[in-house]
């Protein structure tokens, strides 16, 4: 285990910018960032390198995205559906999610890690549509662009409780890449049954599944990922299978979180680190826990107050 005196280190990428836009009642909503980011500057268990995005340009984004999505992004007037609102300048926060995927990547392939913890998500995002909250496929940029880069074989993860649908759809059958995603069945947004094209492993879960029985999905999906030898590994980091999360029927406790993040360091590559879900007051505990779990630390005695 690591100790105050190696200093482990972990790059995050965050802005408060990304905290600027909301709509009353919405569950993706400011205070996830704003009390993760608190969580971790006053943590003491490991060192945090604070680093900035910068919009994602048009070039990046066409690795996932359609010109005619870009464009109906920036000049979005009207709500996307009912969970995706066009709120004000959503192109620019958007762009910077996305940016900070990038930047995440970049950090990862110098330094083995970095967590991108910028609000909107990008799982639900499509080559065509934005929904589930999300507008660009921030995860699938990552991985295309770490595809750019001469890696054999890209590994995406995705262990939020809703399907990533966007990014099953933009990276399926894709060359060098594969993906796993575990998640709730049913549950928004209803895909993910059963494996899609060459590349894509599903693993639905029953609602209300006992965390030891859940863990046994996420490992199956982290072997089957670990048998096709990646050498870049990129996380869809949801924190929404938490029992306490109010938009899911699952019962994952912090414990739980701690252990996923040593499954992922088990990978034992560079690793991108992305947020997605998670809309409990306990994300910023989860997200902790997660990488007290990644980066060796002891583990979490229980969620307390800062």
């Amino acid at each position: 285990m690591t100790n105050l005196v190696e200093k482990v280190k972990l790059p995050v990428i965050y802005d408060a910018v990304c905290a600027e836009y909301h709509r009353a009642g919405h569950p993706e909503r400011p205070q996830r960032v704003l009390s993760s980011y608190e969580k971790l500057r006053t943590q003491k268990e490991f060192e945090v390198e604070w680093l900035v995005p910068t919009l994602a340009q048009d070039e990046t984004l066409l690795l996932a995205h359609s010109r005619e999505h870009i464009e109906r992004l920036r000049m979005a007037t009207g709500d996307f559906d009912a969970d995706t609102p066009a709120y004000a300048r959503i192109d620019d926060h958007a762009r910077l999610s996305a940016g900070a995927a990038v930047l995440a990547l970049e950090t990862a392939l110098k330094n083995g890690t970095a967590f991108s913890m910028m609000r909107p998500p990008g799982h639900h995002a499509t080559p065509n549509e934005a929904m589930g909250f999300c507008y660009l496929s921030n995860a699938a940029i990552a991985a295309l662009l770490g595809r750019s880069k001469g890696f054999n074989q890209v590994a995406l993860f995705d262990f939020d409780v809703h399907h990533g649908n966007g990014t099953e759809a933009v990276i399926k059958d894709c060359a060098n890449i594969i993906f796993a995603s575990t998640h709730q069945s049913p549950c928004y947004p209803g895909t993910g049954l059963q494996d899609s094209g060459t590349n894509c492993f599903n693993y639905p879960i029953p609602p209300q599944t006992p965390p030891a029985e859940y863990r046994k999905f996420i490992t199956s999906a982290v072997n089957r990922l670990k048998s096709h030898n990646p050498d870049l590994l990129v996380v869809s980091a949801g924190f929404d299978a938490y029992k306490g999360d109010p938009i899911a029927q699952e019962s994952l406790e912090l414990l739980d979180f701690f252990w996923i993040g040593q499954m992922v360091k088990s990978f034992n590559i560079p690793t991108v680190h992305l947020l997605e879900g998670g809309y409990s007051d306990d994300l910023c505990h989860l997200i902790h826990a997660y990488f007290l779990g990644f980066l060796g630390c002891s583990e979490p005695t229980g969620i307390r107050e800062n």
